[in-house]
């Protein structure tokens, strides 16, 4: 049999092993004894028989690199060809890659840094047309950020392009506040709103006096807490008997209506003592109450209660 090519590993072992069915070597008295079994005519063959020839040695020095290098096999363009989620990987590994390169660039404050809206994780998917994890995403919004804390007049171009991509289209953080000032005639107009119900309230130097709709204070409101709320913030400042209040109120129940007063007055307040600000702020007045009736769901009774749970 032919054994051209085979490793020097196997050429060693090619030489019969009797140590499974021999105790003890093999003696010439032993071999006299074992009958000598003489193969039949008709498997006898002709074809020669050779030695074992080892694979013949490599020329290295023949061979060509540039056509067709030895053991050439094919390595993907992206790093993260073999896993679930290649591209937020590839974008990961970038952002990585380039906070490498620019992590010894001065850093401005911790708070300083200019205010950037990034794309929220349900933008990103779309985007990316990947399930990414909400705790995968957070790690690259940490890249951004730090990224973004780089100094402004040292920021590279590579940096800021990396960043454009990952912001959202309208950044709220660049919309301006109006500035309210107090009108010709004394009168400063603050807007507020709690829940469905909405406040336009015009404060004007005077003598305590409350109007809303065109009815005093006692005629709209009948408990004496949305009384105490709709002036809470001038009763929390001593300015009741300061200042008139003039206001509109729709939408919503009493108790809407009345802490929308509360935004409403503060601000307006504020637009007149802008000093009165902390004071307000300890006080509730200037923060809006975001906070809604949940509604219901089917299969329960309201918001949340489950129905009564009946064994038979």
């Amino acid at each position: 049999m032919k054994v051209a090519g085979l490793p020097a590993g196997l050429l060693r072992r090619s030489q019969p092993i009797c140590r499974r069915f021999c105790i003890g070597p093999l003696t010439q008295s032993r071999l006299e004894r074992q009958p000598s079994h003489q193969p039949s005519p008709r498997y006898l063959t002709t074809s020669p028989s050779y030695s074992a020839i080892a694979a013949p040695e490599i020329d290295f020095s023949t061979q060509s690199y540039d056509d067709a290098p030895l053991n050439a096999r094919i390595v993907p363009a992206s790093p993260s060809y073999f896993t679930g989620k290649p591209d937020f990987t590839d974008n990961f590994l970038h952002l990585q890659s380039i906070l490498r390169k620019h992590q010894l660039l001065p850093v401005v404050a911790p708070g300083q840094a200019p205010r950037v809206a990034w794309r929220t994780l349900t933008q990103y998917r779309i985007r990316l047309g990947e399930a990414v994890k909400a705790s995968k995403y957070q790690k690259l919004i940490k890249l951004l950020h730090r990224l973004n804390q780089i100094h402004p007049n040292l920021m590279p171009r590579e940096v800021r392009e990396a960043m454009e991509e990952y912001k959202r289209d309208v950044n709220p953080y660049a919309n301006v506040p109006k500035v309210h000032t107090v009108d010709q005639d004394g009168r400063a107009i603050g807007v507020g709103r709690r829940k469905s119900s909405t406040a336009r309230v015009w404060l004007v130097e005077g003598e305590g006096e409350v109007l809303v709709n065109g009815k005093g204070l006692n005629a709209v409101f009948g408990r004496i807490h949305d009384r105490e709320s709709a002036i809470w913030a001038l009763k929390a400042t001593q300015r009741i008997d300061k200042y008139n209040i003039w206001a509109l109120v729709e939408g919503g129940g009493s108790t809407g209506q009345a802490e929308a007063l509360t935004l409403g007055v503060a601000k307006a307040l504020m637009v007149h003592e802008p000093m009165l600000k902390p004071a307000l702020r300890r006080a509730g007045c200037v923060t809006r109450d975001p906070r809604r009736v949940e509604r219901k769901k089917p299969g329960k009774l309201k918001a949340r209660k489950m129905p009564a749970w009946v064994k038979r």
